[in-house]
């Protein structure tokens, strides 16, 4: 190379130098230049509130956020789909986001524009909403409900749950479905409309199964409801034992979201259907008597009545416990349900042989006639007891003709609520027969005095009296 034509290769590369030099400096100054306009404005790529405002200021910024929101609805989606569009308007919308805006625009680097053309947008949100909390909520309960409607046509989510099967019980694992949490959307809702969102998604908030099939809670549920089901349960009423089919209980045990239990409408009918069967207060008692064989008493004082509400709770709670048991029913009466209503000890008054017997422990103590109620005013037959001893009582009440009467008495044993009872009667000449079709009394069993006196010390207050 000749001297000319290297000191022209040097001149060349002076020049290509001094123009690349000249191309940085107006890259760099634009560059500058373009970074001081981002001093005052957000960079590209800048999303607020779901709102594009880049190469904006914040003035701008304010009003394009606060046009383009309020004229949008607040879109709620459900399978993917608009489901609802509420006007920010029903809920008291209003929104200034300059205070938000103006720091956010102020952290911002403006050399950075470069950078955030070819970078994802940067979104952000910026508090500046205010809701009436009135509106809202009353925009809320009608989402609520919209949503509560919604969900009777949608598959139920189920827990897990212990089911029956021929064998005992099992576990029955949860179920997915597609029902929303009301709470829990509602709640959302509420959220992103106070923080300027414009949509949401119910679909991210499906009702969750809360129990599993491999929860340790259920599985001693099922393990509990197996060995319950094996149980003797055994009742003892009115002289009579028997056991609860363990098919009805096997019935009656119910999961209850993990929890054992019993289900309360089946064992209330079984209590129920007791009481129609066994309780003194509404059925006669079959009665072996002294002279007539077997006979048929009405009902009267002495009896009780199962008090279904409380042994329907005591039976779920002796059963859940897991072990055999004999229980008699609670009742309420004169008596108790645990042991025959009339065993070996009580007072038997033959209406028909005017006759009356004292037994005691199973053997006749005593023995007399007596003349009961005449025709008009016969003395009533029932299952009673002596619920009163007294002694020196003046009976008082109405004769046929309408004129009081007044008859004292040595010895008074009452044994319904009507005023009949048992006692001594010095003005009966005689006793037995058909004497009560002309000397009847007016309802009590007149009794001859000396026997009485010695009935009065032998019997305890209490004693059945079985009248008939």
């Amino acid at each position: 190379m000749t001297r000319n034509e290297r000191r022209n290769s040097r001149g060349r590369t002076r020049i290509g130098v001094i123009v690349v030099l000249g191309l940085l400096v107006v890259l760099i100054g634009g560059y500058a230049f373009r970074s001081t306009y981002y001093a005052q404005r957000f960079l590209p790529n800048t999303v607020v509130n779901g709102v594009k405002i880049d190469n904006l200021t914040v003035s701008e910024a304010n009003r394009k956020i606060t046009r383009e929101l309020t004229d949008s609805p607040f879109l709620i989606k459900i399978d993917d789909k608009n489901w609802k569009e509420i006007n920010r308007k029903d809920l008291g919308w209003q929104n200034d986001y300059q205070a938000g805006l103006k720091a956010m625009q102020k952290k911002q680097n403006p050399f950075s524009w470069g950078m955030q053309l070819v970078s994802a947008a940067d979104t952000k949100d910026v508090d500046g909403n205010t809701l009436d909390e009135s509106k809202l909520n009353a925009v809320g309960e009608a989402v609520r409900a919209e949503i509560t409607q919604a969900n009777t046509t949608r598959t139920a989510t189920e827990n897990a749950k212990v089911s029956r099967t021929n064998d005992g019980f099992e576990i029955t694992p949860e179920k997915q479905g597609n029902t929303i949490d009301v709470d829990a959307a509602v709640k959302a809702f509420q959220e992103a409309a106070k923080t300027g969102k414009q949509s949401i998604n119910f679909d991210n908030y499906l009702a969750k199964p809360t129990i599993t099939k491999n929860d340790a809670d259920l599985k001693k549920t099922m393990e509990k409801m197996n060995a319950v089901v094996k149980i003797k349960a055994n009742y003892s009423i009115d002289g009579e034992n028997f056991q609860i089919p363990s098919s009805d209980i096997n019935d009656w045990l119910v999961d209850d979201n993990g929890t054992m239990s019993l289900d309360q409408e089946k064992v209330s009918a079984y209590v129920s259907g007791l009481g129609e069967k066994y309780n003194t207060s509404s059925k006669p008692t079959d009665f072996n008597s002294t002279r007539r064989g077997k006979v048929s008493v009405p009902a009267g004082t002495y009896s009780w009545t199962i008090n279904t509400s409380a042994e329907v709770e005591a039976l779920t709670k002796q059963i859940l416990e897991g072990k055999d048991f004999t229980r008699s029913p609670i009742v309420t009466g004169a008596t108790t349900a645990d042991k025959p209503l009339i065993d070996k000890t009580y007072i038997e008054v033959d209406l028909q042989n005017q006759h009356m017997w004292y037994y005691k422990d199973g053997k006749v103590a005593l023995e007399t006639d007596i003349v009961s109620g005449k025709p008009s005013s016969p003395t009533p037959a029932g299952v009673d007891y002596v619920w009163s001893k007294e002694t020196n009582k003046t009976l008082k009440g109405k004769n046929d003709d309408g004129s009081d009467y007044a008859s004292p008495v040595k010895y008074w044993m009452p044994i319904d609520w009507t005023g009949v009872g048992l006692h001594d009667s010095d003005w009966q000449p005689a006793y037995g027969g058909e004497l009560w079709k002309t000397r009847g009394s007016h309802g009590c069993v007149n009794t001859p005095p000396d026997v009485m006196s010695r009935l009065f010390e032998m019997v305890e207050v209490g004693t059945p009296v079985l009248v008939f």
